[in-house]
């Protein structure tokens, strides 16, 4: 064997231990550390096995299958596997979306709530429907159904708007034609004839309101200095009526510590006054009934009647 085949053979040796080092390296990247998860979608809008998951944007695995679901054919089952390590937990949320304008549909994943427990493999991911090409079409359709009624009442209330400006303008054109014009000049006219005639008038009028002023000024000059004279004696004469008050309420107050400390001494004096009075009544009723009793203090003997 030459050399130049011996360099041959060694380079394409080389060349199959590199190319069977990157595909076992490609196979172990994709084949381990993956995690199995599933959700379910009414509409998986074109989805087919190996498009990728989304989770909050990044590319974390593929989807691996895509069939209706054996317990509920309504529902479409995804299967796929996501990189060891997402954080996918209760709050996450899996729908429909797409990588860019250009690639095909994707399957995207919330990153939910920090708080929230992590979902453990081989769970359920919680799933929204997202709106189809095929009912935005629809509401796109009510939309321009409506539209046409509405342009329709709205072109019939433009035609009642515009004869109303029409009679507006009319009104205005009337409003503004010469025979008003003609009156608004005569007024104006009339104005300036007044202003000619009456202004002296006004002038003097306005030299009486400047005297006026004058003297005003003055007044209030004299007012604000007999308060000024008036204010420091005002102040000692309040001072003063405070002092009295002050000194009335503490003899208030010593009156009724006088008062309260004597209770008992007036309670007697109104008791033997009572017993006086009690005491005057009767003797007035004795009084009454023997009145003799002031001048004897026996009772006379009856006086026999004489017999015949």
């Amino acid at each position: 064997m030459t050399t130049e085949a011996k360099v041959g053979a060694f380079v394409l040796g080389c060349f199959a231990i590199l190319a069977f080092t990157i595909i076992y390296l490609l196979n172990v990247q994709m084949s381990g550390g993956k995690v199995p998860y599933k959700t379910y979608l009414r509409y998986a809008g074109g989805l087919e096995p190996g498009a990728p998951v989304l989770f909050g944007g990044i590319t974390v695995g593929k989807v691996k299958t895509v069939h209706p679901a054996s317990a509920d054919p309504t529902k479409i089952e995804i299967s796929l596997d996501v990189k060891e390590g997402t954080p996918l937990n209760e709050k996450s949320i899996a729908k429909l979306g797409i990588v860019s304008v250009m690639s095909g549909a994707a399957l995207s994943i919330t990153t939910g709530s920090n708080e929230a427990k992590r979902l453990p493999p081989g769970s359920d991911i919680p799933s929204r429907e997202e709106a189809s090409l095929d009912e935005i079409a629809g509401k796109m359709a009510t939309v321009a159904d409506n539209a046409d009624g509405l342009i329709t009442q709205a072109r019939g209330e433009l035609q009642g708007i515009t004869g109303d400006a029409h009679a507006l303008l009319a009104n205005l054109n009337t409003m503004t034609g010469k025979p008003n014009q003609e009156k608004i000049q005569a007024v104006l006219d009339n104005v300036n004839g007044l202003l000619a005639t009456e202004g002296p008038k006004i002038d003097r009028l306005t030299d009486q309101l400047n005297t006026l002023t004058e003297h005003a000024d003055a007044t209030i000059q004299n007012v604000n200095g007999t308060v000024a004279d008036t204010r420091e004696p005002l102040r000692k004469d309040l001072a003063e009526l405070q002092v009295t008050l002050q000194q009335a309420k503490a003899l208030l107050g010593d009156m009724q510590v006088v008062i309260r400390a004597n209770d008992y001494k007036i309670d007697d004096t109104v008791e033997n006054l009572r017993v006086a009075t009690d005491n005057l009544d009767q003797l007035t009723d004795s009084l009454k009934q023997r009145p003799w009793s002031l001048i004897r203090i026996k009772q006379p003997k009856e006086r026999e009647v004489p017999h015949q």
